[in-house]
Parts: C-alpha cells; sequence; structure tokens
C-alpha cells in the first residue's frame, strides 16, 4: 500500500519532479537482510526521474515487482499447476474464465442464498429468521462475505452462484447471551432464539468478529 501511494504521489505531483523526488531508474528490493539493486533500464542510475518520463517509471517499477522480481518462483509455480491441472482442456479457458473456475464467483447474492437455506426448528418465517436476514442484508459486502465465510468456512462463491450453497439455520435453544455458532463442514449456523433484533444483531457482529469456530449439535 505504501509503494502504491508513493507512484501514485509522483504521477500527480504538480511541480518539478526530479527536483522534488530525486529519483533515477534505479531502484532496490529489501528482503530481511538482503537488498537487490534493479536498473529499470540501461544505466537506470544515471537516469533522473522527470515529469517527462515519470509514466515510463512507474510503469517499469510496477513491471519489475509483479513480473520480473518473481519469475523465478511463477515459473516453478506454473511448472507445477501444469503438471497437475494442464491438459487439453485448460487451452480451452481465458484467464478470466479460469480465475472464475478456481476462485468462484466474485458477487454474493444473497437473495438467491436465503431461497436456498433450509431450516431445523425454525422456518422462514420464524421471526428470529427474517431479524437474522435482514441484518445480513443491511451489512456492507465485506461483512456480508464474512456471514458466508463464517457459516461455510470460505467467502468463495461457487461459480454458479450461492444459490448453489446448502446453508442451513438451526435452532439452538431460547434467547440467550451466547454468540451464534457454525459447523462450518456442514454449512449449518448454530442460532439462539433471541428475544429481540437488538440483541441478534449485536451477537451476530461480534460472532463475525470474533471469528471461527464449530459448535455441536
Amino acid at each position: 500500500a505504501a509503494l502504491a501511494s508513493g507512484l501514485q504521489q509522483l504521477l500527480d505531483f504538480d511541480g518539478d519532479v526530479a527536483a522534488a523526488f530525486g529519483n533515477t531508474f534505479q531502484i532496490t528490493h529489501s528482503f530481511l537482510d538482503r537488498s537487490d539493486t534493479v536498473d529499470l533500464v540501461p544505466g537506470g542510475a544515471d537516469v533522473l526521474v522527470t515529469n517527462a518520463n515519470r509514466d515510463e517509471f512507474v510503469r517499469l517499477y510496477v513491471e519489475d515487482v509483479l513480473v520480473h522480481s518473481v519469475k523465478k518462483q511463477f515459473d516453478n509455480f506454473a511448472l507445477g499447476f501444469r503438471l497437475v491441472c494442464g491438459g487439453p482442456a485448460l487451452a480451452l479457458f481465458a484467464a478470466e474464465e479460469l480465475e472464475l473456475l478456481l476462485c468462484g464467483s466474485p458477487i454474493l447474492d444473497l437473495t438467491a442464498l436465503e431461497s436456498a437455506a433450509t431450516y431445523a426448528e425454525y422456518t422462514p418465517q420464524s421471526t428470529v429468521v427474517r431479524w437474522l436476514w435482514a441484518a445480513v442484508h443491511a451489512l456492507p459486502p465485506d461483512r456480508k462475505k464474512a456471514f458466508l465465510h463464517f457459516v461455510t468456512g470460505s467467502d468463495r462463491v461457487p461459480i454458479k452462484g450461492a444459490g448453489q450453497l446448502d446453508i442451513v439455520i438451526q435452532r439452538n435453544g431460547g434467547d440467550s447471551d451466547r454468540l451464534p455458532t457454525a459447523m462450518t463442514c456442514f454449512s449449518r449456523l448454530l442460532l439462539p432464539e433471541y428475544a429481540s433484533r437488538e440483541r441478534l444483531e449485536e451477537r451476530l457482529l461480534r460472532a463475525l468478529e470474533y471469528g471461527r469456530g464449530f459448535g455441536l449439535v
């Protein structure tokens, strides 16, 4: 984040870049107790970064960080990946399609997740269930993913959408100060029958904040 912020500041600077920053086309990578110096262009130590060439400097810097500096590690990863997953079928996918296949959909459709949910000792019309879904729908996107992770052990959405997930919401006793818990192996949320929506929301948010765990039926 600091590197990205610094490069953006360089791009946005209104004054004399060379005088203010004093950068050259030579950069240094530090790792543990070792530092490596890299010339982004031939003789980079003698080439000042100016207003005219700063776009090129940032492009080469990012390319070095994301491509050249990890080339050895990525080549080994790619070799292993192809040994396990290689073959004619791999060539059928574009990069975006392969990402979707491996990582799932980036879109969490809570309406589809709610429609696919089943219940134990609750029904979709149970008051506490209605409170639960209202609270989850009101969460910001990152907390919605946290809810999915809490219940299923993963924040990834299947390639065919959240409706493919078989989550179960199970009653776990009456009103209580206990937090909701989850059996992630079975995508089962164990939810006490809280007496108020406020208590449910407070307990749910605290459970999402505190983390991950397994409950017992």
